[in-house]
């Protein structure tokens, strides 16, 4: 079966599991942008979500573009990043069956699930506009065994394809270069209360991207060491390229530390991949490491402010297109307007990067010769962004 059959068929599921189980019991979810519990609600709910930004670019390149980036990437015009509509129902004890259906669109979805130099699944230009499209059960194994089937939320990064879930409106050099999805199977396990295990089989690192027909593998645990400090690790291995030869797999650690107050969150995160280039002469060992740190303080009231400095090494350009090294530091002011089931948030943000290397440099106003444009190795971009949710919850 393809994998674009596949998808289809579980988004049939999903449809006649929506009409067999609405109406269950209420649940306690989180809202993990403003890290505060909502109240008891049912356990079904729906949702949209619009956001639409203006990011100023200093350099004022010609074609408006962020080189190497595939979110917030379109600069010094009104843009439309992101729409998205969704229903989801939670498994639980007195209803063991849930799912999450949803469909997106704009500018955010373009480039987001895709491998630089691999061959897309076909028909991913009409699956990008889904946002999930997954059935789960909740097996009365031990202290609860949930299964997932589908397409779901990655199992790796801290950050969210969606701006509302993060404490700054771009994304990290990290984030837009680990998965934001995942096209498969999981399974997850509460150890304890304080350790929660999950295993994975997806169709590849980016699942829209279609390197091969072999499947990927990872696992991810979760300690919550105290009340306000977790510990989280997601290990992953697979073959990204058309050569499935071992050798050639792709090993991919993402680690993330998390320190949760009253008023401030500081989390840190550490990335290291690597994989021999079965496509070059000697098969060179492909190396990235990336690390950020997020700081959030909500000061009073709605506002609140972040920071987060960062660097990326991409050593041989297999993830980002570019041998280049990146230090970036991106500072952030938000204010929140919850209004009954919506909420309004608009943020103000600055943001430096500074790209060396080889291949590194972001695109400037002008052309070295016509038809090649100049490259810089720094990028001032100044933003405006109103982000715009309803959940029924």
């Amino acid at each position: 079966m393809s994998r674009i059959t596949l998808l289809s068929t579980v988004c049939l599921v999903v449809a006649g599991l929506t009409t067999s189980v609405f109406g269950q019991e209420p649940g306690h979810p989180t809202d993990l942008a403003s890290n505060k519990p909502t109240a008891t609600v049912s356990s079904w709910h729906y949702g949209a979500y619009v956001d639409v930004g203006y990011v100023g670019n200093f350099n004022f390149p010609d074609n408006h573009l962020w080189r190497h980036r595939a979110t917030a990437a379109h600069h010094n015009e009104l843009s439309p990043n992101m729409g998205l509509a969704y229903v989801q129902k939670d498994a639980r004890e007195t209803s063991r069956w849930g799912m999450e259906l949803g469909f997106q669109g704009g500018r955010d979805s373009e480039e987001f699930a895709f491998l630089v130099g691999e061959r897309r699944v076909e028909g991913s230009d009409v699956l990008r506009h889904l946002h999930r499209a997954n059935v789960s059960y909740l097996a009365p194994v031990g202290k609860g065994l949930t299964i997932t089937a589908g397409l779901f939320n990655s199992l790796m990064g801290y950050e969210s394809l969606y701006a509302k879930d993060n404490a700054n409106y771009t994304r990290s050099w990290i984030a837009d270069n680990t998965p934001y999805m995942m096209f498969g199977v999981n399974a997850q396990y509460p150890v304890s209360d304080a350790l929660t295990v999950t295993a994975f089989v997806v169709n590849s690192y980016y699942h829209l991207a279609h390197p091969n027909d072999h499947p990927s593998y990872g696992g991810r645990w979760i300690w919550k060491a105290t009340p306000r400090f977790t510990l989280m690790q997601t290990l992953y291995a697979g073959p990204d390229q058309p050569n499935t030869s071992m050798e050639f797999w792709r090993l991919y650690g993402n680690q993330i530390l998390e320190w949760k107050g009253d008023d401030v969150t500081i989390a840190a995160s550490l990335d290291i991949g690597t994989e021999r280039i079965a496509s070059q002469p000697g098969h060179p060992r492909a190396f990235v490491m990336g690390g950020n740190l997020v700081i959030r303080w909500h000061v009073t009231g709605p506002w609140s402010v972040a920071l987060r400095p960062e660097f990326y090494w991409d050593r041989n350009g297999r993830w980002t297109g570019a041998e280049q090294f990146v230090k970036a530091i991106t500072s952030t002011v938000e204010y929140q307007l919850p209004y009954k089931w919506t909420n309004t948030i608009v943020r103000v943000e600055h943001r430096y990067d500074d790209s060396t290397g080889a291949g590194g440099g972001f695109f400037k106003s002008g052309e070295i010769r016509p038809g090649v444009p100049g490259i810089v190795p720094g990028q001032h971009l100044f933003l405006l962004g109103v982000l715009l949710s309803f959940d029924s919850l």
